[in-house]
């Protein structure tokens, strides 16, 4: 998932998370991008015409939500598609190409992980948990801007905390509101938030990163090493002025795109296009992972916003999302 980026190194029942599915994961295996091995799970629904292909975020996030980069233990996905199966909708949920790779050259670009994604609903179409349904592709967070790229190929979209503008302005932004929450002064901010302007534009064009002034937080530096990292770093750069509502707005399918309002990574923008023809819903007192955050957004901060991203967090009311799914034909 697209995280809150500065520190020192970086619907439904309100005990869903403790809820065990009606039925267990399947696990199976299944060839993505250029034949590349990867393994999913594979939750049975019910009645509902639509089989979900789960897309997850950014980072080191497995086929459940879950990453290192979450103190306590989180499985957001595996959440949310137990939530879809009270809703009677199936899904396949899957590990991303690089979840316990070892191999520093393994193709991580933006066309394998969009390959996959189409690889992914290849499988699910024919899966007997997905016979004679359509395919609903769910993204979440920078899962959602992938998904965007390969939806033409489902019957309907589901695009969960999806970052409202590219990827380059979300970071800038994020470590804007970060700097803000954190009291920094104007002039330190101004300083940290030019660097790491800086530092984008070296990853577009090629170049290696500018040198960081001594006022330069460790955090910012660390974010634009992660960022420039040789193996992930042509992704990065396709990736970082993708448009994401140019995408949405060609969608010739069914869509939603839902965002929780005291999600402090990925936020309901301001002005939505008025091109944008599909339904836009926002879930109250829900997180990035669509938990339940009863503190206001304004003051929370990358570290106590986690604190809820935890299993033991109930899921937020995902009625409107519910109601969305049932008018789908």
């Amino acid at each position: 998932m697209i995280r809150p980026l500065l520190s020192a190194g970086v619907l439904c029942l309100p005990a869903l998370a403790q809820v065990l599915p009606a039925t267990p994961d399947r696990d199976i295996g299944f060839p993505g991008f250029n034949a590349f091995p990867l393994k999913g799970s594979v939750m049975a629904g019910g009645a509902h015409p639509y089989f979900a292909v789960m897309v997850a975020g950014s980072g080191p996030t497995d086929r459940d939500w879950s990453t290192p980069l979450i103190p306590t233990p989180s499985h957001g996905g595996r959440d949310i598609a137990i939530w879809l199966q009270g809703q009677g909708v199936g899904s396949l949920r899957y590990d991303k190409r690089f979840i316990g790779a070892k191999d520093p050259k393994l193709d991580i670009s933006l066309d394998a992980q969009v390959g996959d994604i189409k690889a992914a609903m290849k499988a699910a179409r024919a899966l007997p948990e997905a016979k004679g349904k359509k395919l609903l592709l769910i993204g979440h967070s920078e899962g959602a801007l992938l998904a965007l790229l390969a939806a033409g190929e489902a019957d309907a979209a589901l695009l969960l905390a999806m970052p409202g503008m590219s990827m380059g302005k979300l970071i800038v932004a994020q470590v804007k509101g970060q700097l803000e929450a954190a009291g920094a002064p104007a002039e330190a901010s101004a300083q940290n938030l030019a660097y790491l302007e800086a530092a984008l534009e070296a990853i577009r064009k090629g170049q290696e990163l500018p040198q960081a002034a001594s006022g330069v937080a460790p955090g910012i530096a660390t974010l634009a090493r992660g960022l420039a990292r040789p193996e992930s770093r042509g992704f990065v750069r396709d990736l970082l002025d993708l448009d994401p509502w140019g995408s949405a707005q060609r969608l010739p399918i069914p869509c939603a795109l839902a965002w929780g309002d005291r999600d402090i990574q990925t936020w309901k923008p301001e002005a939505i296009p008025p091109d944008f023809k599909g339904t836009v819903i926002q879930v109250p007192e829900a997180n990035h992972l669509f938990k339940r955050e009863t503190r206001s957004r304004v003051g929370l901060s990358g570290v106590s916003a986690a604190t809820t991203y935890g299993d033991s967090t109930p899921m937020a009311d995902l009625s409107p999302v519910a109601a969305w799914l049932k008018q789908l034909r």
